[in-house]
């Protein structure tokens, strides 16, 4: 219906301009790539108003923050984690669950909190957006921030903040669709692992290829014609450690637990069957009645598992599953 629609964006034509063309962008290139989504994302914001202090924030837990993006001056600011008090801007975001701009109290949250960048330098101006995650029940859950700040006092007017705004909901907006591909992939059997389930095979396959890529950039460069002595050894340096670590790592991936699927593979088809739906947490009567068998063939099936894994426990094997399948 007419009422049902949303409200235009209240932005002047040049920034909506800016915004539109950002859209665009980020649904083409950036929905796989978070570095390269809240890189471009802090660009647009300083197309629209000045932007000194940057960063990106997601929470963790109860009382914690991790920062994956931060940027202050001209300079890249390292990856964080902090614990957030009860007068910080984060626990403001939780309580008021709206956006926070410097006006509201001059500041007084966000200097109570960490500083991003040098915290020798005061910020003057700052708007906080809350990024959330739909929930099935009750609210949306806050999830994140995004923060850009001005050494400059009222740098951000009504303009520049609904921009942030809505830039802040396009980044929810892919955020949330990866959630829902998850979402999609539970479905399937023991659907809980998967990309939520992170392993060290994971996170060294990751590493490798990146390393690979650093070790290609460096590489590359050396073949230049006009490269200086000292900067050419020091590409080879890096080249030369590149492959160390690409090598240990594959030696450490060679390290890595293969019991989960050793033990998975001992077992027959039938036995497998009853393990997937283990690690869905399916009790005895819910697994006779998914497999159509008798709860005396139920509790046979599991006696088995039980001895060929060496477990005393169905919830082991289901971890021990669970393991398996997100190899």
């Amino acid at each position: 219906m007419e009422a049902d629609k949303a409200a235009p964006l209240r932005v002047d034509a040049e920034t909506a301009i800016i915004l539109r063309e950002a859209y665009h962008k980020i649904e083409a290139l950036f929905r796989s790539d978070h570095y390269g989504l809240y890189d471009y994302v802090r660009v647009v914001a300083g197309k629209v108003a000045h932007v000194d202090a940057f960063y990106v924030g997601f929470l963790q837990g109860t009382s914690r923050v991790r920062y994956p993006y931060g940027y202050d001056d001209g300079q890249y600011v390292d990856p964080d984690t902090h614990i957030f008090g009860p007068g910080g801007q984060t626990a403001w975001l939780l309580k008021h669950r709206q956006t926070y701009r410097f006006g509201y109290d001059n500041g007084f949250v966000l200097h109570a909190g960490v500083p991003v960048g040098d915290p020798a330098r005061r910020s003057e101006d700052a708007v906080t957006v809350p990024i959330y995650r739909p929930a099935k029940d009750g609210p949306d859950q806050l999830f994140g921030m995004l923060s850009m700040q001005s050494y400059t006092p009222r740098t951000y007017d009504d303009n520049a903040v609904r921009a942030f705004e809505w830039l802040s909901e396009v980044v929810e907006r892919v955020l949330t669709r990866e959630g829902e591909d998850r979402e999609a992939l539970r479905r399937l059997p023991a659907g809980d692992v998967g990309p939520n389930l992170l392993t060290s095979d994971h996170v060294m396959e990751y590493l490798t290829h990146r390393v690979a890529s650093i070790r290609e950039i460096a590489a590359e460069a050396l073949d230049e014609p006009d490269v200086g002595t000292a900067v050419h050894r020091h590409l080879e340096r890096i080249v030369d450690a590149a492959e160390h670590i690409q090598s240990e790592l594959i030696e450490m991936l060679m390290e890595t637990d293969e019991g989960p699927e050793r033990r998975f593979t001992t077992l027959t088809k039938a036995q497998q069957g009853v393990a997937l739906l283990l690690a869905d947490g399916l009790d005895n009567d819910q697994l006779a009645v998914e497999l159509g068998v008798s709860l005396n063939t139920v509790k046979t099936h599991l006696s088995a598992i039980l001895r060929k894994y060496g477990f005393r426990y169905r919830a082991q094997v289901a971890e021990d599953v669970r393991k398996y399948l997100a190899r």
